[in-house]
């Protein structure tokens, strides 16, 4: 008996001892949320900018490495341009961070116009060239985040925005096409920051909109309207990619005049 009594509790002990698969997957993903969550902590609570003065040598010493290392093969470390990429000087801070912050350089290949894609460098790398550009060269700086608060007058901005910019971007800032394979970029998914640098800097086919042009206000007045727009639902029916009377001929003459067509052909077939 005393046997029998020893022989069934050892199986039990194993069985106690084991722990449950289900356990061991419940434990990784409790590891797993603890250190995501403590990382996006972190992350919020230090912004990438945070630390980084313009004027400081600091940052553009680490800007120069960067530079020549990245850029000068073809702006020349004096900034004075080459036959592969064009004079950077007076272009000021402004045109760095928005030419490296949206992607488009460096370049990835030659083509009519440079295209936005992922940003290769951080936002502190960023603004470190752009220390440097700036030092070497001053021209428009980063715009004051006081200039980005989207509470200007979105009435008169969209009406700023009719006059000079629409003929490229569309009204509804949806972009458009131009010559030679180039293209006005869509404008809704644009930060207010490189919104604001582009009307600085003129970049690629777009004209130069300087604080005398468009004042600091109205180019506030124009950022509102535009992410206000991009936030209100479209009404009337399907938006079309929002091009405009263009577009929506299109529609009509293809589909519309399709439908009358393809009644016509009906009707006459049933006669017979």
């Amino acid at each position: 008996m005393a046997a029998m009594n020893s022989s069934d509790t050892k199986p039990e002990r194993r069985r106690r001892g084991r722990r449950s698969p289900l356990a061991s997957v419940a434990l990784v993903l409790t590891g797993l949320l603890i250190t995501g969550g403590a990382y996006a902590l972190m992350s919020a609570a230090a912004p990438a900018n945070a630390s980084v003065d313009l004027s400081s040598a600091q940052s553009i010493q680490q800007g120069k490495k960067l530079f020549a290392a990245n850029c000068a093969t073809c702006h020349g470390l004096d900034l004075a341009g080459s036959s592969s990429g064009p004079s950077l000087i007076g272009v000021g801070a402004a045109a760095v961070d928005f030419q490296v912050g949206t992607g488009r350089m460096p370049l990835a290949q030659d083509a009519p116009q440079a295209e936005v894609k992922p940003r290769v460098f951080d936002e502190t790398q960023t603004l470190q060239m752009a220390a440097y550009v700036a030092s070497i060269s001053p021209g428009p700086g980063i715009p004051a985040s006081s200039n980005l608060t989207l509470t200007g007058d979105a009435t008169k901005g969209a009406e700023l925005f009719r006059i000079n910019c629409a003929m490229c971007h569309n009204v509804a800032g949806a972009g458009g096409a131009l010559t030679e394979g180039k293209y006005a970029p869509n404008l809704m998914n644009t930060t207010p920051a490189h919104i604001y640098e582009a009307m600085l800097t003129g970049p690629q086919n777009m004209p130069v909109f300087n604080d005398q042009n468009i004042t600091p206000q109205e180019k506030q007045d124009i950022i509102t309207a535009l992410k206000t727009q991009n936030k209100d639902a479209g009404v009337g029916g399907f938006e079309l990619g929002s091009l405009g009377p263009v577009a929506e001929g299109l529609f009509i003459w293809i589909f519309g005049l399709g439908a009358v067509v393809a009644f016509t052909v009906w009707l006459t077939a049933k006669g017979h």
